[in-house]
C-alpha cells in the first residue's frame, strides 16, 4: 500500500509541495536545514519526469523569464576562462549564481501545481514566529539560537531579518483592504496586527539601513497598485506622520540615521566603519570594471583585484572584500557591460511577468522591487538569503501568474489552448 502510494504521481506531487512548504519555512531560521530540503525538492522532482510535458518545458526555457537568469549562469562559467585568479576562486564565483538555476523548475512545478500560496502561507508563519522571538530575546537575549552580534536578532542578521520582515508586512497590506470589503472583520484585524507588529519590530528594536529606502519604494508600489488618489495621499500623510512619531519615538531608529553622517566623517578620515567601507568598495570597483568595461575581469575576480590594491595602503584604502556590496558593481566587475545587460534585462522581465491583479502577481512584483532596491547597497541576488527569496518568489509566484493566465486563455470562447494546464490540474494538483 506505501509503496504504491509512493508510485501515485498524484500523492507524489503533493510530497514535492510539501517539500517546498517546509523549505520556505525553514528560510529565514537556518541556511543549511533550507538547503538540505531544498536539494530534497529538487530529488523529488524525479519521480515526476514521466508525467514531463517536454515540448511545454522546452517552451518555458525558451522563454525570457528563463532564459536570462540561465545566460547570467553561462556568462559565469564561462567567464572563468578570462579571470586571472585561481581555479578555487574561480568556481567559488560561480556559486551564488547557480541558484537560478532553479527558477525554470519552480516556474514550471507551479505552474501546475495550486499550492503555491501554501509556501507563501508558510513563509509569512515562519516570519511571524520569527518576530515574536525578536521581541523576546531582546529582553532575554539568552534566549538566541545562535550568538548573533545585534539585539533582537535570533538567529543570522538583521539585514536579512528586516528583509523578510519588511515584504511580509507589505505583502500584507492589500490583503487587510480585501478582508475589509468582505467584511471579514476580525481576519482583517489580525492581519492588520501582524503588519503594526512587523512595523514596530523594524522601527523599535532591529532594521537594516536599506530598509529605510527600500521600505517607501514598496509602499509606493502599494498605493500605485492598490489604492486611487485620493487613498494615496492619505497614505503619504500617514507616513509623515507615522515617521515624525518614530523619529521622537525610537532612539534605536534615530540613531541609526545620525550614524551615517558620523561614518562618513570617519571615512573622510580614512577610518574603516560601515557607510565609508561602502563608498570606498563602490569607488575601488568602478575603477575596476573600468579597466575591463566590455567582458570585465572574470568570474571570482574581486577578491584579487581588492587585494592587489591594497599592497602599501593604510585605514580604509586597505580594505579587502569579495562583495562591494552593489549587485550592478558585483555583476560589472567580474563581467562588465555585457553582465550588466543580463543582469538588467532579467529584473526587467521578471518585473513584466508580475503585471496585473491576484496574489501571485502581488507577491512576485514586490520580491524583484525589493531585490532591485535592496541591491543597492548591497549584492542581495548573489547573496544567500535574499537570493533565495528572490529565486523561490520569481519561480512559484511566476508559476501561479503563469498558471493563472493558462487557465484564463482556456476559458476564453473559441481559444484554441492546448489545455495542458487545466488537465494537469485535475491529474496532479488535486489529492
Amino acid at each position: 500500500m506505501l509503496l504504491s502510494k509512493w508510485r501515485d504521481p498524484v500523492a507524489w506531487f503533493l510530497y514535492v509541495d510539501l517539500l517546498a512548504v517546509l523549505a520556505a519555512a525553514l528560510l529565514p531560521w537556518s541556511t543549511t536545514g533550507f538547503a538540505i530540503l531544498l536539494v530534497l525538492w529538487l530529488l523529488a522532482l524525479i519521480p515526476l519526469i514521466p508525467t514531463l510535458d517536454v515540448g511545454a518545458f522546452l517552451r518555458l526555457l525558451s522563454r525570457p523569464i528563463c532564459l536570462l537568469p540561465l545566460a547570467i549562469f553561462v556568462l559565469a562559467v564561462v567567464g572563468t576562462l578570462w579571470a586571472d585568479v585561481p581555479w578555487q576562486a574561480r568556481l567559488h564565483g560561480i556559486k551564488p549564481v547557480a541558484k537560478l538555476l532553479v527558477i525554470p523548475f519552480l516556474l514550471y512545478h507551479f505552474e501546475r501545481s495550486q499550492r503555491g500560496s501554501w509556501v507563501f502561507a508558510a513563509f509569512l508563519a515562519s516570519c511571524a514566529l520569527l518576530m515574536g522571538l525578536s521581541w523576546i530575546v531582546l529582553f532575554a537575549p539568552e534566549l538566541k539560537l545562535t550568538a548573533t552580534k545585534n539585539a533582537g536578532v535570533p538567529v543570522k542578521n538583521y539585514i536579512d531579518q528586516s528583509q523578510e520582515f519588511a515584504l511580509c508586512m507589505v505583502a500584507l497590506a492589500p490583503l487587510v483592504i480585501t478582508l475589509y470589503k468582505q467584511h471579514r472583520y476580525v481576519i482583517a484585524a489580525a492581519c492588520t496586527a501582524l503588519v503594526l507588529a512587523f512595523f514596530t519590530n523594524m522601527a523599535f528594536v532591529v532594521s537594516a539601513r536599506a530598509a529605510l529606502i527600500y521600505v517607501p519604494v514598496l509602499l509606493i508600489v502599494f498605493a500605485i497598485v492598490h489604492l486611487d488618489r485620493r487613498k494615496s495621499a492619505l497614505l503619504l500623510v500617514g507616513i509623515i506622520v507615522t515617521a515624525t512619531a518614530i523619529w521622537f519615538t525610537s532612539p534605536y531608529l534615530r540613531g541609526r540615521i545620525k550614524d551615517i553622517a558620523s561614518e562618513y566623517q570617519f571615512y573622510q578620515e580614512n577610518v574603516p566603519f560601515s557607510t565609508g567601507q561602502r563608498l570606498k568598495y563602490w569607488q575601488k570597483s568602478v575603477s575596476f570594471f573600468v579597466v575591463a568595461p566590455i567582458f570585465g575581469n572574470g568570474t571570482g575576480s574581486i577578491m584579487q583585484l581588492f587585494e592587489r590594491d591594497a599592497v602599501g595602503q593604510t585605514g580604509l584604502a586597505a580594505e579587502v572584500t569579495g562583495n562591494p556590496h552593489n549587485q550592478t558593481l558585483n555583476v560589472a566587475v567580474q563581467w562588465g557591460m555585457t553582465g550588466i545587460a543580463a543582469l538588467y534585462a532579467m529584473w526587467l522581465v521578471h518585473l513584466f511577468l508580475f503585471r496585473g491583479d491576484g496574489l501571485a502577481n502581488w507577491i512576485g512584483l514586490l520580491v524583484v522591487v525589493q531585490n532591485v532596491v535592496s541591491s543597492l547597497f548591497n549584492s542581495h541576488l548573489f547573496d544567500f538569503h535574499e537570493g533565495w527569496m528572490y529565486v523561490l518568489g520569481v519561480g512559484i509566484a511566476g508559476g501561479m501568474s503563469l498558471r493563472a493566465r493558462q487557465r484564463e486563455a482556456y476559458r476564453v470562447p473559441g481559444h484554441q489552448d492546448s489545455g495542458r494546464s487545466v488537465r494537469d490540474d485535475q491529474r496532479f494538483s488535486q489529492n
